[in-house]
């Protein structure tokens, strides 16, 4: 199977999926700004410099997205900072970005990658093979990587440059999910000659460099007055962090922020009716609200037990409730845009009686009560969903004991150390049921039929071959209640009327600032 330009791999792309290395949560980020009429780089003509300033939800432990699971740090630099051999659109394809074209052997094993001669990091040395080529050495020589890169990069069994401006990675076995994974994360290329510290500073090929990070408050980034592509249209770039999705708001309608993209309160959306001052995008993203399941515990580890508290659960009301009605109920670990959705929302239907009596039969009753934690970050979908939660369970005999951690500790106790019974996080990454074949991922669900399926689709010859099996594995899923899934997350953007440019779907763990602009 071969492909002589990048346009000629669409359909073979969207079937790629991101079996993510970043933990999900809910990507919430507002974008904000002093935003002038001109959209060249230099600063106005009165000598003012164009800044945006991007609010967002969850503030990135640090700029290192190699050895850090935060969504929020490629959220900041993804694209922007780092580039890949080929991004994501707004519509889900993957276009070129450092490679102008590439092609993919028949076997399907070896990816022939041509690079943009123009391409320059931005300390000024070449985006050429050889650094292609030390990117992918460096990564796999790393004890440290993240486990999902890790596991991401296990299928590439190793790179090669056949001229300064031609690289070839060759697999183990083909992959579908592969070339999805290389538009995130696992493809950021660094400048090979950085010796900094990446907790702090980046050496990436995009349009903006990181200038600081301020703990607590922002991380600024500034134009690259060295970038080889279309340059930035903004001289600072801030992401600012707001854990009050109140506050949040009330600094868009006082004209502090210019665009708020992922709504945390949708019921306020009415306060952004007015046209003349707001426009609002309502899109699709890729962040499943999981309530998930932690399979060591020896109650959830029981199938009747988990179908059970899926059935106690009104997930419409919950989306109604949490979310103001925004969103879609999804029963499995795909949302609409996937190739292999299906609406399974009514597998394990809301059911009070019926969990009941699958409970008895479990061995829970009221002199047998079921006791669980359910640890939840502090963002507002978790915890409002997790009230909820706990008062649907307690009508069923469920004893639910909440507990809301900082983003931080949430990582370090729930994610990392597995110390919690169920959680409610958004997975935000792209097609990413993958997750779900690793036992060693914070669910610990062990499935070997799950992982078969998977693995065969990942493997699959032809694309219809890979949806359909991609389909059984998103069905199995659901039928084992291996989580229980409450709705997937709109893209609710609020923007000034003077902003263009936003996508209207997070297709990416992006907040892409090289399509937004002012006017």
């Amino acid at each position: 199977m071969r492909h002589a330009t990048a346009s000629s791999v669409r359909s073979h792309s969207r079937s790629a999926k991101a079996l993510a290395a970043l933990l999900g949560l809910a990507l919430a980020v507002v974008l904000a700004a002093c935003t002038p009429t001109s959209t060249s780089t230099s600063s106005t003509s009165s000598g003012e410099l164009r800044t945006l300033s991007v609010g967002a939800t969850l503030e990135p432990a640090s700029m290192d997205p190699w050895h850090n699971t935060a969504a929020s740090i490629p959220q900041v630099l993804l694209y922007n900072v780092y580039e890949t051999l080929v991004k994501v659109d707004s519509t889900g394809a993957i276009k070129p970005l450092l490679a102008q074209a590439w092609e993919v052997s028949p076997d399907r094993k070896t990816y022939t990658f041509h690079l943009n001669p123009a391409a320059k990091f931005a300390s000024g040395e070449p985006v050429d093979a050889a650094a292609v080529v030390a990117n992918i050495t460096r990564m796999k020589a790393d004890t440290k990587l993240t486990e999902t890169l890790r596991a991401q990069l296990a299928v590439v069994a190793g790179a090669t440059a056949t001229d300064d401006t031609q690289v070839q990675i060759t697999l183990v076995h083909p992959s579908t999910m592969w070339l999805y994974d290389m538009s995130s994360t696992l493809g950021m290329i660094l400048d090979p000659a950085f010796t900094g510290d990446l907790n702090t500073a980046s050496a990436g090929s995009g349009p903006y460099t990181v200038k600081a990070h301020n703990q607590g408050q922002n991380v600024i980034l500034a134009a690259n007055d060295k970038y080889w592509g279309n340059p930035a249209r903004f001289d600072e770039v801030t992401f600012r962090y707001f854990t009050d999705p109140t506050a949040m708001n009330a600094a868009m309608l006082s004209g502090d922020l210019d665009v708020i993209s992922n709504l945390q309160a949708p019921d306020a959306l009415a306060q952004f009716a007015d046209t003349s001052r707001f426009t609002t995008i309502s899109g699709t993203t890729n962040g499943e609200v999981v309530l998930g399941l932690n399979h060591d515990n020896k109650a959830l580890a029981k199938l009747p037990v988990r179908q059970a508290l899926t059935m106690a659960i009104d997930r419409k009301a919950l989306m109604d409730t949490a979310w103001n009605g925004q969103g879609t109920l999804i029963g499995s670990m795909a949302v609409p845009t996937d190739p292999w959705y299906e609406d399974l929302s009514g597998t394990n239907a809301y059911n009070p009686d019926r969990a009941k009596a699958l409970l008895k039969e479990a061995g829970y009753d009221a002199k047998s009560p079921l006791t669980l934690r359910l640890r939840v970050p502090v963002v507002p979908y978790a915890v409002k969903s997790a009230q909820f939660v706990a008062s649907q369970l307690a009508d069923v005999g469920v004893t639910v004991k909440i507990e809301e951690l900082d983003f931080s500790r949430w990582l370090s106790e729930v994610f990392t150390n597995g110390d919690y019974d169920m959680t409610i996080v958004a997975h935000v990454e792209a097609r990413d049921l993958g997750k779900f074949a690793n036992p060693k991922y914070y669910w610990h669900y062990n499935s070997a039929k799950f992982a078969a399926l998977y693995t065969a689709a990942d493997e699959a010859t032809t694309e219809a071959q890979s949806n359909e099996l991609m389909k059984q594995a998103v069905r199995y899923l659901a039928d084992d209640a291996a989580a229980i899934w409450l709705f997937a997350l709109p893209n609710l953007v609020i923007t000034k009327a003077t902003i263009t440019g936003v996508a209207q779907n997070a297709t990416t763990l992006s907040f892409d600032l090289t399509t937004i602009t002012s006017r």
